[in-house]
């Protein structure tokens, strides 16, 4: 679908997975199977931007029908191309827990990265079957965990690693340690491959998503039952950017058929 530039499909929708388009406590998303059949009849490419890893991503991508599409992954830190199954420098990676060793144990104590964990505790903690841990757990550009310290404590965290070039994120789950690199740049990097431009669609549902909804042609905020959603966003109110009123792949495939449906009656 992205293979010749010199094609520009009408619309191209980038969207966050855990949450979004799959479902908080099962990771299906087979609710949003109309959307992506629509999609696909229609030449739309999918992109998919998320947290996970480019193994995750290369194995979901192919499930999900859309393996000729580059994927964003590790929330901005790198793009999975097509046909590709992971990259191998991981230099990235071993520099950012580098700098989690040399922090002040204290601070050091309030973050549990993925690489602090075997992978059957990754299982554990994430919900995911073995082999989806381990895949999970091959990080090349950013080191996701849970936070359990005070607001305080977070500063000075962030503070210090910032003084090496890293910068966390707060997504749907976790805190993610990044080069600082974000979704929406990815997207901006992926759509100016067009010419003309396509319209451009976000969908996510985090605190990560943010930028990435409010750069798109059309944002939406998916409803996420499961944590405190996110303030109003510069946009709304005109309804360049609108809300779902279902949860996860649900709210995901009624925004996504809509706005097919109108983009095909304004253009013929």
């Amino acid at each position: 679908m992205l293979k010749d530039p010199k094609i520009a499909p009408r619309l191209i929708v980038f969207s966050d997975l855990d949450g979004t388009l799959l479902d908080h406590e099962s990771y299906s998303w087979d609710p949003a199977r109309p959307a992506l059949d629509q999609m696909r009849t229609l030449g739309l490419p999918l992109v998919l931007a998320s947290s996970k890893t480019a193994p995750e991503m290369a194995a979901l991508r192919a499930d999900i029908g859309f393996k000729d599409v580059p994927a964003i992954v590790e929330n901005g830190a790198g793009v999975l191309e097509p046909g590709d199954e992971a990259a191998q420098d991981k230099s990235v990676h071993t520099a950012i827990l580098t700098a989690l060793a040399d922090l002040d144990p204290d601070l050091r104590r309030c973050f549990t990265g993925f690489s602090d964990w075997t992978t059957q505790e990754l299982a554990q903690h994430t919900g995911l079957p073995f082999d989806q841990a381990k895949s999970a757990a091959a990080r090349q550009f950013s080191e996701p965990g849970l936070w359990q310290g005070t607001p305080e404590q977070r500063t000075a965290f962030e503070t210090n690693l910032a003084q090496n070039g890293i910068f966390a994120r707060q997504g749907g789950r976790y805190l993610t340690l990044s080069m600082g690199a974000t979704k929406a740049d990815r997207m901006a990097e992926i759509v100016a491959r067009f010419d003309p431009k396509p319209v451009t669609m976000a969908l996510g549902d985090a605190p990560n998503d943010v930028e990435m909804i409010r750069a798109a042609d059309h944002g939406v905020v998916v409803m996420n039952a499961h944590g405190p959603g996110l303030p109003v966003l510069d946009g709304e109110a005109t309804g360049r950017i609108t809300r779902t009123r279902e949860p996860g792949p649900k709210g995901w495939n009624t925004a996504v058929l809509d706005r097919i449906a109108q983009l095909y009656t304004e253009r013929g």
